[in-house]
């Protein structure tokens, strides 16, 4: 009999149904998802429109390729500019985020006729070829894997930057803030430096949002607090909701042709339907406003907590770092509180729910922290 490939240490839990932020498993065990599958529940689970408009599009079509019309596209491309305030950019829509940083390097080195690239440490762009490359962690980068062009600079410091990053760098990748990395953000100095700096070089600078951006931080992108326009954006987790797309925004200078690019299952019918959904939810419920308001309040109330050493974060994009290893309390509010949390490295909770959550769902999950806290 085939088994699966062991790759994944798992809890001994198998979820059966989910309903905004509730989710209950097979024996009819209610949690609260704080976590949302690594930052992809946007929107809540099985949000009625969602579901709705994804089962009236799979009744008429599912998929079809690239070769011919999808009407979602545009209308996805027309609505992703508008809400994130990228108008003129141009959309290549891919299936996840991995995909899209890898796509975005290629754009990189095309436009430019170069190979090099600067990265940052504790970074993380997935694990495909060119993603992994540019990721910090040597373990997961196999002896196929080609790093040779790639150099690590560290994270927030913009003394060296000039060295670094030269007239033979293709492309600048960071994260507006990093997820696996712990929940650091990027400080509006350096990211103002690096685009003063790919500028001054002709590198193209790429901002992973794959986890921070499509509102999360309470901005739909987190590097617009920084004010700055990278030359592109990659994106994917909560941009479905659960259904697998991701892409690349564009800035105009970067011109296409046909075969750059290309995709099978990327822009497909479904795919586009989850991804309007997703922004049409967003705007009608403000959860944009609702990120930023929630997340300060949770912020604050940590604050207030014995135990924790730091909070950093934006929006609903929150790190807690504590005095003591974080295992036993993911466990704790895992198995005793029915808490679903993320975490990042050996101490920092991870905590990356839906956009729409309440104070309610905040209050049950800071009084369960404390209880844990408290031992």
């Amino acid at each position: 009999m085939m088994k699966l490939f062991d790759v994944y240490p798992l809890y001994p839990i198998e979820l059966m149904k989910a309903q905004g932020s509730t989710v209950w498993d097979k024996n009819g065990q209610e949690y609260l998802d704080l976590y949302g599958g690594h930052a992809v529940i946007s929107i809540g689970h099985s949000h009625p429109t969602y579901v709705a408009r994804m089962t009236e599009q799979l009744s008429n079509i599912g998929f079809y390729s690239n070769s011919i019309i999808i009407g979602g596209q545009a209308e996805l491309a027309e609505k992703l500019g508008r809400v994130s305030g990228y108008p003129s950019y141009q959309l290549f829509l891919t299936n996840s985020g991995a995909e899209s940083n890898e796509n975005a390097l290629k754009l990189a080195s095309f436009h430019t006729g170069r190979k090099k690239v600067v990265a940052f440490t504790k970074a993380f762009h997935g694990r495909t070829a060119g993603a992994v490359a540019v990721t910090d962690n040597p373990s997961i980068v196999a002896p196929i894997n080609d790093t040779s062009h790639v150099t690590f600079h560290p994270f927030n410091q913009i003394e060296g930057l000039s060295d670094v990053i030269t007239e033979e760098t293709a492309a600048v990748i960071v994260e507006g803030i990093q997820g696996v990395g712990g929940i650091q953000v990027a400080s509006t100095p350096f990211l103002k430096a690096l685009r003063q700096r790919c500028d001054e070089t002709g590198a193209q600078l790429i901002l992973d949002s794959v986890q921070c951006g499509y509102g999360r931080s309470g901005k739909f992108f987190s590097h617009q607090y920084a004010g700055i326009n990278p030359d592109m954006m990659t994106t994917a987790k909560g941009m479905g909701n659960g259904f697998p797309i991701g892409g690349v925004l564009i800035a105009p200078h970067i011109q296409a042709s046909y075969g750059l690019l290309g995709t099978t299952f990327g822009g497909n019918h479904l795919a586009c339907t989850a991804a309007n959904v997703v922004l049409d939810i967003i705007e009608e419920e403000n959860l944009l406003a609702n990120a930023t308001q929630i997340g300060a309040y949770i912020e604050q109330e940590l604050a207030g907590i014995q135990g924790i050493k730091e909070v950093r974060g934006r929006g609903l994009m929150i790190g807690i770092e504590l005095e003591e290893a974080v295992g036993p309390i993911r466990d704790a509010l895992l198995h005793q509180h029915h808490i679903f949390m993320g975490y990042a490295g050996k101490h920092t909770l991870r905590l990356l729910p839906s956009l729409a959550i309440d104070q309610a769902i905040a209050d049950r999950f800071l009084e369960s922290l404390r209880s844990v806290l408290k031992g």
